[in-house]
């Protein structure tokens, strides 16, 4: 009888999956909030700016005037539409909004696409360091990840030579590319990717495009999938540029013969995104200016850290092209990065990420700091970090 009650409560071995430990960090900081203390918050990538003032205004509106219903499975049509308009000013591209999938964030879309292309045991190619929700959500659903290391040699992006070669050595059928990337805010330039896209569908490899860092580029623009190819899955979200992190809000390109597909399973999965956040999303559009000015902002405390860490004693780190991560070499000071973390953040109130959540592999040396906070917080830590690791 016990035996059996005990099968029960057991979870599936699909539901193994290793925890999200930014979200660990960040109940640890959390923690010490409450006991009085002073956190610096540079863990999770969230804008600490809100919602554009356009945004919250329609969402304001929409809620005085009562009823909130469904919505179509692939979003509101004006929502879709304005999502096209985007990529015209954005990137000069022609989109048809009927192409165009509202999905709960960019963390919905993954799944979607997921499930859209990829079957179990699909091997499906992953830049390492990566965001590991990737992998998760991968693992989940039954694919294989398949990581594949990244060098100085290739600016730490994924190479085309590098992607054969793991497709030569046991066939791949997808391929996912961020760029800007998260841990390490890396990109990779109009050719780089144009290449990398090109060579992967000639080898009948389908490839996911993760652009929800795009409009924070600062060493050059961000270049989008969908403008370098008709049948690749663009996946971007209102939660970075737009600072709508707790909206879930975000959207997909679909290739034309598979926004069937992804409506069926949307249908199924969520009916439809919630409408309160696709208003807000429209209406965001237009806080252009305002959302302009935060990027300016995070110019601002990359400079800061970029010639403040250094000097604190943390004088390796991955170029910092874009979104709002500075991906740091903690080698000389320690090899395991959970618990520098977690030194860190216990003696100084510096809240920042083990590189162990972004690469199973050498990740021990790594931490990920965001500066997606204030001018202050960022000059704040530099004298903390500073003064712990020389003292």
């Amino acid at each position: 009888m016990l035996d059996a009650a005990k099968r029960l409560l057991m979870p599936s071995r699909r539901s193994d999956v290793p925890p999200f430990i930014v979200m660990d960090v960040m109940a640890a900081a959390a923690q010490l909030e409450a006991q009085g203390r002073h956190v610096v918050h540079m863990e999770v990538g969230q804008p600490a700016a809100p919602a554009p003032a356009t945004a919250i205004a329609a969402a304001q509106a929409a809620l005085s005037r009562g009823c909130i219903g469904y919505t179509e499975a692939l979003g509101i049509p004006t929502l879709r539409a304005r999502i096209a308009r985007h990529y015209g000013e954005a990137y000069s591209l022609d989109l048809d909004p009927a192409r165009v999938v509202v999905t709960t964030g960019s963390s919905g879309g993954f799944i979607l696409a997921f499930l859209a292309l990829f079957g179990p045991g699909d091997r499906v190619a992953l830049a390492n360091p990566g965001y590991p929700p990737y992998r998760h959500i991968l693992s989940a659903l039954g694919c294989e990840p398949v990581l594949i290391e990244t060098s100085a040699a290739t600016r730490w992006a994924l190479s085309a030579e590098a992607l054969l070669e793991a497709h030569r050595a046991k066939p791949l059928a997808g391929l996912l590319v961020a760029s800007p990337a998260n841990p390490t805010g890396t990109m990779m330039d109009a050719a780089a990717l144009a290449r990398l896209i090109a060579v992967a569908e000639a080898e009948g490899i389908k490839v996911i495009s993760d652009e929800i860092y795009h409009g924070l580029d600062y060493a050059f623009a961000a270049e989008t999938a969908a403008k370098l190819s008709t049948r690749a899955v663009v996946i971007n979200s209102f939660s970075k540029y737009f600072c709508m992190t707790g909206w879930r809000v975000g959207w997909m390109v679909m290739p034309d013969g598979l926004v069937r597909t992804v409506e069926r399973l949307q249908q199924n999965l969520a009916i439809s995104v919630p409408t309160l956040s696709q208003v807000a999303a429209e209406a965001a559009f237009e806080g252009g200016a305002e959302m302009d000015a935060v990027k300016h902002g995070y110019e601002e405390n990359r400079r800061i850290l970029v010639e403040g860490l250094p000097k604190a004693g943390l004088d390796q780190f991955l170029p910092v092209d874009g979104a709002f991560y500075l991906y740091a070499n903690i080698a000389r000071f320690s090899d395991d990065s959970l618990d520098f973390a977690k030194r860190l953040l216990n003696e100084t109130g510096v809240a920042a990420t083990p590189g162990i959540d972004f690469d199973p592999v050498d990740g021990r040396h790594f931490l990920r700091f965001c500066y997606a906070g204030s001018a202050a917080d960022m000059h704040e830590a530099v004298k903390r970090i500073g003064g712990w690791l020389k003292g």
